[in-house]
């Protein structure tokens, strides 16, 4: 499938094949396929844990569903803590969420540490509605966060009105998130990653899979790498992996960016440095983006047939920034640059499948990250590097594939 549509505003410099083609036989201790932020960051963990990693890419690196993203990094989940909590209880829910708060501050952490230009910053979030109906149910989900010790103020409308000049009934602020360019941040990773020894080739689809007791074969047409153990971090269930299909549910989002905004236009705007998201499902979400422009995201919808896809695009975006004009009505003196759509894949409970299962041995997944790819991404290759060691760590029973029985 055709991961994206449209031109990001982060792939607006021509970007040409940086690594190699796969050619000849190579060894490793483990090979990742997919080159989007997850399998970046899953090289550059395992490769300064001075496992050998060999990463094999079918197109060229970060430009699938890691282009199409608005890389909001919320440690909020897509599901809601209350719905989390009733599915698992809340002890499992509260590590879940600590998880995910954690894997947002390693990120941070490696970025800074790794020195990777890819204009991160600090963000509160402000998870807000507008319906009356819903208040009383986020105030609800408002106190379960902060009996779980997890960062939350309530704005009233009165208050929301201030941060943000939305006019609603209430919303979540909260601290300990933050946003970042997805791109270079994934371009950044393997590089720190090449540098501590993995190696990264780039247009160099697998074909081919064969395991055995002795390992891993990965054929692609011009070359092989054999390994110990495989990951897949495609994002979702390919046709080598059909069996596993049926565990996702593929999405269409859709993504506007504004022009430049003037510094008049964007206190007129009121809009401070805030991450947006709202309690509709699917929901919306807005950030500030590169050279001052507004990203304005949602409307996601099921997978449509390739026929359908052209039409959605145009009436998505048309939704999309009808609105965001709505709810913020400056916006409609504001043209709208570019705008494009990606596919990600959702799981039953909004959270990711890492690690291994019983049908494909000597394999790992990461997969199914649903709106919290940027996050969810890096928390698996903390998590994956304790699976390929063989290391005892409750937390990835989270997210196995049989969490649902």
């Amino acid at each position: 499938m055709k991961l994206r549509i449209g031109a990001p505003v982060w792939l607006s410099q021509k970007h040409e094949q940086e690594y190699p083609t796969l050619r000849g036989r190579h060894e490793a201790d483990v090979v990742i396929i997919g080159g989007g932020i997850t399998g970046a960051s899953i090289a550059e963990v395992f490769a300064h844990a001075g496992v050998r990693a060999v990463l094999l890419e079918a197109g060229l690196v970060g430009r699938g569903s890691t282009a199409a993203s608005t890389a909001l990094l919320l440690q909020e989940t897509d599901e809601e803590f209350a719905a989390l909590e009733k599915r698992y209880g809340r002890a499992r829910a509260t590590r879940i969420w600590e998880l995910s708060r954690r894997s947002i501050r390693d990120l941070i952490a490696t970025v800074r540490q790794r020195r990777i230009a890819c204009s991160l910053a600090q963000r509160d979030t402000v998870y807000y509605t507008l319906n009356p109906a819903s208040s009383a149910d986020l105030h609800a989900e408002y106190r379960r966060r902060r009996r779980a010790g997890f960062s939350a103020k309530w704005l009233d409308p009165v208050a929301l009105l201030a941060d943000t000049r939305i006019a609603g009934q209430g919303a979540i602020r909260s601290r300990g998130n933050a946003q970042l360019d997805p791109y270079r941040a994934c371009a950044g990773l393997l590089r720190v990653a090449a540098s501590d020894g993995a190696r990264v080739f780039e247009r160099s689809a697998v074909r081919h899979i064969d395991t055995s007791r002795a390992g891993v074969v990965v054929r692609t047409r011009d070359g092989v790498v054999a390994a110990q153990r495989i990951i897949v971090a495609t994002g979702y269930a390919t046709r080598a992996f059909a069996p596993l299909a049926g565990r996702f549910a593929m999405k269409h989002t859709y993504v506007l960016a504004t022009r430049p905004v003037t510094d008049a236009e964007r206190r007129r705007l009121g809009l401070g440095a805030l991450l947006l998201w709202d309690t509709e499902r699917p929901y919306h979400y807005a950030r500030w983006g590169p050279g001052q422009r507004l990203l304005l995201g949602g409307n996601d919808r099921p997978l449509l047939p390739r026929s359908r896809r052209k039409a959605a695009f145009a009436s998505s975006i048309q939704r999309l920034r009808e609105y965001f004009v709505r709810l913020l009505p400056t916006l409609g003196d504001i043209e709208i640059e570019a705008a494009w759509e990606g596919l990600f894949a959702m799981t039953p409970d909004g959270l990711p499948f890492i690690g291994s299962h019983r049908r494909y041995p000597r394999h790992l997944f990461a997969l199914g990250y649903g709106g919290n790819g940027m996050s969810f991404g890096f928390l698996a290759s903390r998590l994956l590097l304790d699976a390929y060691r063989n290391a005892e760590n409750p937390d990835l029973q989270l997210f196995a594939f049989n969490r649902f029985r």
